[in-house]
């Protein structure tokens, strides 16, 4: 009882300090004569539509749309601080019925308004607020401007009122890590000669920054990605998704449950966020106390006044709602214009996907930009954020496809507007951003062969090994489609407030059909010995559970007698990797010849090298990923064409990532001018380690 009577007396806190933040300025002056004129227009076609030729005139119009935004002015403040009251999801529940709220008082006050009934007044709001959006969208590009500013303006009253012993010393200053998934280095260079990049070429022209690549290795995922960069591990994580003979399961990491078992094999204490930092929007949480929209801790982050204040504020939820139905519009003309252009290569886009691209980059964009902007002004030592958008769209679009490109260039945007928050809340921040992996482009090894890899093993094992085993079990779906979904719907699971568990039933009933879409179970049935498939871009690991541990060569032709050497023989794979009865060596299998590896280097082969075609650091990828754990019986590289630059991904994704080939293992690193950095080549250690070492001067304590 001590406790609950504790955690709601904390709530009255952050409500009287929600209140207390806002004053009036010119900005809001100005930003108040532009709500009345945008309100004006939404609530005249909004009543014309509602009530014809009857409605009210424009005289009353006007009077209302001038009683709704001075309603506004004196409610928002309090309505963002009372929804501090209400918990995880009751904040965001609370923040769909603000609008309605402020129309309800505005009718009030305004005499003859036209609006009658609850249930008219909330109909009213909800359409008049999307047409604001609408029009402030048409105005100024997505009305992407009048956020930022609002959060801008916010960011500097927190920093205002932060107290004098904040983490980050005037002199010492923080760390701001900004990830731009999927981005190469090649393509961002590609950007800045476009000028599709103009902040970050700016900031390389000036000398402020140095850009510098890195190389991933295999494999070339985010998980593997922020595993090395936020935990300095390179052996847990061998794909987006696998399987592990010793439990029978199948590993997704953008299940929820299963990024928290991940977390805690991760996790040593020490991460790169364990002083102090903050993780937003990222798979794991690099040890940080304070995690927003991470996977491996799934919630809604109703604590955070940056959440709170984008689910009450206008220009925060309404917004993206709007400009998420935009993007859902956009995506679908765009799969169009491709088909009926006859892009080529291209995958089918449809309606699940521009839902799923709705959901990534506008509603939780934009929510991780607010929560980004509040931690800044808090001062928070270190705050690392992934964001997905150009990853999103590439994968379905193409990595450097006009749409691509469009979301890298709101990237730099974004990048351009934290520097303008740093500089205005008085920050000493150093600003780093950097990559995870990039992407290669091609048809589809389904597109390519007319058949997928799970047909392909099937056909190569039938009637082979355990008797009764028929069939092959894994994913067949894109593994990251379900990313942003599963962490909505996992946040949801979690909250513990009155308001959630109305929709639990209806959530439940959602992420079945998330799980089906993105994963035939996490375990094959009972007793079953078939073959498992886990495929990550061009990557594909085998699991052959008849066989115990992780099998050599020799053992698995002597069950599978057709299926080494037909996967080598098959045109669109370009390697087939299997351990030797040597211990520690590896044999590499293509179509013209093979290769044995040993610890050492190569110890012989004959015929054409297949791994020649991946380049020159091929040979090491492989080793390396042999030391990961939970690494498939056989791997699997999809072929790739060094005069195109395209790859076969085992995926139905136009750009992929995962395996090797093309510019999927050169990420980027783009750090202060100021920096001390080797010249010699960097993988994702070095990095880990770079990063690391300048957290020192923001005054956090050296970790061990």
């Amino acid at each position: 009882m001590a406790a609950r009577r504790s955690k709601f007396d904390h709530r009255i806190r952050q409500c009287g300090r929600r209140v207390s933040i806002w004053r009036p300025t010119a900005l809001r002056l100005r930003s108040l004569v532009r709500s009345v004129f945008i309100s004006y227009i939404a609530l005249g076609v909004t009543l014309y539509i509602l009530r014809g030729p009857r409605g009210p005139g424009p005289v009353r119009v006007l009077a209302l749309a001038a009683s709704v935004a001075a309603v506004g002015v004196v409610l928002r403040p309090l309505l963002a601080g009372f929804a501090a009251l209400l918990g995880r999801f009751g904040a965001l529940a609370f923040g769909f019925i603000s609008q309605a709220v402020i129309l309800d008082v505005a009718v009030d006050l305004a005499p003859n308004a036209g609006v009658h009934g609850l249930g008219e007044i909330v109909l009213v709001s909800w359409v008049t607020a999307a047409l604001a959006a609408i029009v402030n969208w048409a105005l100024d590009a997505g009305n992407e401007d009048d956020f930022q500013e609002d959060l801008l303006y916010r960011a500097v009253r927190v920093a205002h009122r932060r107290p004098g012993d904040s983490p980050v010393k005037p002199d010492r200053g923080g760390l701001l890590i900004l990830q731009l998934d999927g981005v190469g280095e090649d393509l961002l260079r590609q950007a800045m000669s476009a000028g599709t990049a103009p902040t970050l070429a700016s900031w390389l022209r000036s000398e402020a920054h140095v850009l510098r690549r890195w190389h991933t290795g295999l494999p070339a995922t985010t998980p593997a990605g922020q595993s090395v960069l936020l935990h300095g591990n390179e052996t847990e994580i061998p794909a987006f998704r696998w399987w592990e003979k010793e439990t029978g399961r199948l590993l997704v990491v953008n299940h929820p449950p299963d990024a928290t078992e991940l977390q805690h094999r991760l996790s040593d204490g020490y991460g790169l966020l364990a002083d102090g930092g903050v993780s937003v929007s990222n798979l794991f949480s690099g040890d940080a106390p304070t995690t927003l929209l991470t996977m491996s801790d799934a919630h809604l982050p109703s604590r955070s006044s940056g959440y709170r204040s984008f689910v009450t504020d206008g220009t925060g939820l309404v917004r993206s709602v709007v400009v998420a139905g935009g993007q859902v519009i956009t995506e679908l003309y765009q799969g169009r214009r491709q088909k009926h252009h006859h892009v080529e290569p291209r995958v089918r886009r449809g309606l699940v996907f521009a839902l799923q691209r709705a959901v990534t980059t506008a509603l939780l964009r934009d929510l991780s930009v607010a929560l980004v902007a509040d931690q800044i002004a808090r001062a928070a030592p270190v705050i690392y954020v992934d964001w997905t958008d150009y990853d999103e769209v590439a994968h379905h679009a193409g990595p450097s496809r006009v749409e691509s490109m469009r979301a890298l260039e709101g990237l730099d945007r974004l990048v351009g507007f934290f520097a303008d928050v740093v500089r205005a809340t008085g920050s000493q921040y150093e600003i780093v951003v950097l990559s995870d992996h990039g992407q290669a482009q091609g048809a589809t090894f389904r597109q390519r062969s007319g058949m997928t890899l799970h047909d392909l093993v099937e056909s190569l094992t039938e009637g082979q090994g355990a008797a009764g085993a028929h069939g092959v079990s894994g994913d067949r779906g894109p593994a990251e489609r379900w990313s942003s979904v599963n962490l909505v719907l996992s946040g949801v699971a979690r909250s513990r407030a009155m308001t959630a568990r109305a929709i639990r039933a209806l959530m439940r009933v959602g992420t079945r059909g998330a799980e089906s879409s993105t994963s035939t179970g996490h375990g094959a049935p009972a007793g079953k010995q078939a073959p498992v498939v886990a495929a990550s871009g061009s990557l594909a690991h085998i699991y052959l559970p008849a066989l115990p541990g992780r099998a050599v060569r020799d053992v698995i032709d002597s069950r599978y007698p057709d299926l080494i050497t037909g996967l080598a023989a098959h045109p669109d794979i370009g390697a087939v990797i299997v351990r030797s009865s040597v211990a520690g060596s590896l044999v590499v299998l293509g179509g013209d010849g093979w290769r044995a590896l040993s610890p050492e280097g190569a110890t012989g082969g004959e015929g054409i090298d297949p791994l020649a075609t991946y380049g020159p650091q091929a040979a090491a990828d492989v080793r390396s990923l042999d030391g990961r754990r939970h690494v498939g019986d056989i791997v699997v590289l999809g072929a790739f064409d060094p005069g195109t630059g395209e790859v076969a991904a085992f995926e139905e994704l136009v750009g992929s990532h995962g395996g090797l080939g093309g510019a999927q293992t050169e990420a980027l690193l783009l750090h202060p001018a100021t920096w001390s950095v080797p010249s010699s080549p960097l993988n994702g250690l070095d990095v880990h380690q770079l990063l690391r070492a300048h957290l020192v001067p923001t005054g956090t304590e050296e970790m061990r």
